[in-house]
């Protein structure tokens, strides 16, 4: 058979099958337009909601000298934000573009000079300063300009270069990373104290100027009316402790009692007995058990829905590429192989890496367009996804997750000046007061 005959049969077998369900792609196809639809309504209503009643306000915390508090104050400040978790109503949501408000904790360090920023909504600021200055009552906080802001907004460009990723997360939710309490008990004098920030503020103190390393933590308090990752943590935790297996096919009796007479086999009725008289603890190895202890505290916890963000920019005389590695080395004090990790997702790399299959399909123009989108990401604290509706789920892997207060202070605190010793981190001198009740003003 020639070419032309297969290509015709084909054709006439395409044609009679597209004539007979053609509704079918229709249909399909008027269901992907009003998902699309219905997104872009709502980012249409979030977007007027948020210009009008959400304006959001820059705070940058100057940390006092001495920090004798261990990281879990930084823990009970977190705990704190979660107050401002609300959720809307049918009508607030899609109608009045309202939606559960979150918050950015943000570690810049421009031209070597490390800063702390967190950027709540304005009308949320009291909230945040309350709950910063009963822990660190030493500290400053002021409202500054945007820094993202203070770079060329057309980045990649002729004058600036730069390099980014965000992170996901490599098992189901439930899974906690690795916490400060694996660092310090608490109980410990500062100066014996183990604080992983010391190597990225360190790492930050050799960058020149004209080099900033970005990093951004975006946090959304949720509850399981919003997010049910409580019962998916739940069942991860039953599977793992309750050893639960498919179910035994049982033989017929007169079977059974011949391979137990001829072979010494043991039925699988009594197997089934004997296993269930044996606790669920002495089937768990040591390392089982650690895991089932990470997995109940954080189901205890409140959780927050996050994803981290992470850019390294400069021009292009004094970019430095190794320096891309001083946030990502940071980054691996937290994972951990027994339960979760935060590792770089390949999709958002700003690098195409070359495959047999697409060696040469515009790999400079994809490059410059995934640099485009992160930039972009990070500018308007974009939540994950953005525009694309579909993201993962409390069992999938991807840029956004469930951390829990401590799991966010662990990567996100103010260090002490002797477990970091940053030359160029600004700190508050002296403490300052209001002047006495009794001072006359005349």
């Amino acid at each position: 058979m020639s070419f032309a005959s297969i290509f015709a049969l084909f054709y006439s077998y395409f044609w009679a099958i597209l004539k007979d369900w053609w509704w079918l792609i229709l249909f399909i196809e008027c269901i992907w337009i009003f998902k699309l639809t219905l997104f872009i309504w709502y980012h249409w209503r979030k977007n007027l909601y948020d210009a009008k009643d959400n304006d959001r306000v820059l705070l940058e915390i100057k940390i006092p000298e001495e920090i004798l508090e261990p990281i879990k104050a930084m823990e009970t400040v977190i705990t704190g934000f979660w107050q401002i978790y609300a959720f809307p109503s049918w009508y607030e949501k899609w109608w009045q573009g309202e939606d559960p408000t979150g918050f950015t904790l943000e570690i810049a360090c421009i031209d070597g000079i490390p800063h702390f920023y967190m950027r709540p909504c304005k009308r949320h600021r009291p909230i945040f300063e309350a709950h910063i200055y009963s822990q660190y009552p030493q500290a400053e906080i002021f409202e500054v300009e945007d820094y993202a802001k203070n770079v060329p907004q057309d980045l990649p460009n002729a004058e600036w270069d730069m390099w980014g990723t965000e992170y996901k997360n490599l098992k189901p939710w439930g899974y906690p990373i690795k916490t400060y309490t694996e660092f310090e008990t608490g109980r410990e004098e500062e100066e014996k104290r183990i604080d992983p920030i010391a190597s990225l503020l360190e790492g930050m103190a050799v960058l020149k100027p004209g080099e900033q390393i970005w990093l951004q933590l975006r946090c959304l308090p949720v509850l399981d009316e919003y997010l049910p990752w409580h019962d998916a943590a739940r069942a991860l935790r039953d599977k793992i402790a309750r050893r639960e297996s498919k179910e035994v096919k049982f033989k017929p009796m007169v079977q059974e009692a011949a391979e137990f007479l001829i072979a010494g086999t043991v039925p699988e009725a009594l197997k089934k007995e004997v296993e269930s008289v044996i606790p669920v603890e002495m089937k768990l190895t040591p390392g089982e058990k650690l895991v089932l202890a990470a997995l109940e505290n954080k189901i205890s916890k409140l959780g927050y829905l996050c994803n981290l963000r992470y850019i390294y920019l400069a021009k292009r005389d004094v970019m430095f590429k190794p320096n891309i590695r001083l946030a990502m080395s940071y980054l691996t004090n937290f994972v951990s192989d027994s339960t979760n990790a935060l590792v770089p997702y390949p999709k958002t790399i700003t690098k195409v890496k070359k495959n047999w299959y697409d060696w040469f399909w515009f790999i400079k123009r994809r490059t410059y367009l995934r640099k485009r989108r992160l930039f972009r990401s990070y500018v308007n604290r974009g939540w994950v996804g953005y525009p694309h509706p579909n993201v993962n789920g409390p069992d999938k892997q991807g840029s956004r997750y469930i951390l829990t207060a401590d799991e966010i202070a662990s990567i996100y605190h103010f260090p002490g000046r002797i477990t970091a010793q940053a030359p160029t981190l600004a700190r508050v001198e002296a403490r300052k007061g209001e002047p006495p009740s009794s001072l006359p003003i005349d």
